[in-house]
């Protein structure tokens, strides 16, 4: 048994990465990529095997190992999804980590359209991300927008609203002037306001 495990007492604190985060996110990303594509090539591997086995009735998988062919993302492909990678913000990587494993589960789909679920997952964040940038930026300039005292504040329009009283003559109003107001049931008294002439 080596004691040399137990003599690093004596080392400094480990220190930080020196790598800057978007290169950290990038490279995650990029691995959880590169990982659900060889996990979704596996289950289609084994989708196929189960389908010759049940065609056939022989299962030959002992006997020999076929080379499974590996699908690659082209380097044009590869440098746009880095690309979009490269502007996700470090506190939005494991959301969407968590969202493309869940995409994954759900759909469960072909090896090549990995790829294309995850550039989705990302224009999501991507899409949320400036969400929130505006409404920061809008809480932001509401925070810093100058409060006034409204009875101080002076108004454009001088003109009062009165929901009740108009200068406008409708044919309505002048239908309803000429008619006596409908007689009451006997139930209930009668009031009537004072003519004014």
């Amino acid at each position: 048994m080596s004691l040399i495990p137990w003599l690093r007492w004596n080392e400094g604190p480990p220190r930080p990465s020196s790598r800057r985060p978007a290169e950290m996110v990038l490279d995650t990303l990029m691995m959880e990529l590169a990982g659900q594509m060889r996990e979704a090539e596996r289950q289609q591997w084994e989708r196929s095997n189960a389908v010759r086995k049940i065609c056939t009735g022989v299962d030959y998988s002992w006997l020999a190992s076929t080379p499974r062919p590996t699908y690659d993302l082209s380097p044009g492909e590869r440098l746009q999804l880095e690309d979009v990678c490269a502007k996700i913000h470090p506190s939005y990587c494991g959301p969407a980590i968590l969202r493309f494993r869940q995409l994954l589960a759900e759909q469960e789909p072909e090896v090549r359209e990995v790829s294309q679920l995850f550039r989705s997952v990302l224009q999501e964040v991507l899409d949320r991300m400036k969400q929130e940038e505006e409404a920061r930026k809008l809480t932001r300039q509401w925070s810093l927008r100058p409060r006034g005292n409204l009875a101080l504040a002076t108004f454009k329009t001088r003109a009062r609203i009165s929901p009740f009283t108009s200068d406008i003559r409708t044919i309505s109003e002048d239908v309803e002037r000429d008619t006596p107001p409908p007689l009451r049931t006997w139930s209930l008294p009668e009031f009537r306001a004072p003519k004014e002439d």
